[in-house]
């Protein structure tokens, strides 16, 4: 089983055990959705491909799904900016990976590891540079290697190039698991961090609201107005 598959059983099977709740609570995602979008990657990573015309291909496993599931936890991020966040976090990792593959070399023995974890890593961090917060970051973790797949197709098709263009195939669910893991480890390592070492005197008129620090009357003000609507209803 390759890295990400295996990476896949191992998260579910802690999942089950009921570690890393909190970073699915933050992500807005119940364990039941959760625990359902990783079976559903990993039965459809071993479905054929679906054939999209001019040598192009689309896995279920490691694009439809994935996408899928990123689309949903976007419509759960908490601000407009957050979002924004994961568009241009999801872009520039896009490119990351679409470098690499250009720089790095065409025979995949040549290398020690397989290319497709040395995409997610450079997919994973970027996101997690530009995404910061955990919901972004793992958006555009999973995106940003869709978006150089997707290229890539289009270079060839331009370029009329016989080469086959399979998304979410040929070893890229690796890459798409890797990288949305390793996005979210790092947001929520070092998110956990910077929210200790931050913690004491200046975060002591804040409050914690959607994923982030706000001011506390803001915070308050946000609580009266829940307060009244409730009211209201």
């Amino acid at each position: 089983m390759s890295l990400g598959l295996t990476l896949l059983v191992v998260v579910g099977i802690l999942f089950l055990f009921g570690i890393g709740h909190s970073v699915l609570d933050r992500m807005r995602l119940s364990d039941k959705a959760a625990m359902l979008f990783m079976a559903a990657i990993l039965v459809g990573s071993f479905i054929p491909n679906i054939p999209l015309g001019r040598r192009l291909s689309i896995n279920i496993g490691g694009a439809i799904i994935p996408l899928v599931l990123a689309i949903y936890v976007f419509f759960k991020a908490g601000t407009v900016k957050e979002k924004t966040r994961s568009i241009l976090a999801s872009i520039l990792a896009g490119i990351g990976v679409f470098a690499a593959s250009r720089l790095l070399p065409h025979e995949p023995e040549t290398m020690l590891i397989d290319p497709n974890y040395v995409y997610g890593i450079i997919a994973g961090i970027i996101a997690y540079l530009f995404g910061r917060s955990r919901r972004a970051s793992f958006i555009a973790g999973i995106v940003g290697v869709l978006l150089a797949d997707i290229a890539q197709g289009i270079i060839n098709y331009m370029n009329n190039l016989p080469t086959p263009v399979r998304l979410g195939g040929a070893g890229a669910v690796d890459a798409v698991v890797i990288s949305g893991f390793l996005a979210v480890i790092l947001a929520e390592v070092v998110g956990e961090l910077r929210e200790k070492i931050q913690g004491g005197t200046k975060k002591k008129n804040m409050g914690f609201d959607k994923g982030e620090f706000i001011r506390l009357v803001d915070f308050d003000e946000m609580e009266e107005r829940g307060g009244e609507d409730e009211k209201q209803k």
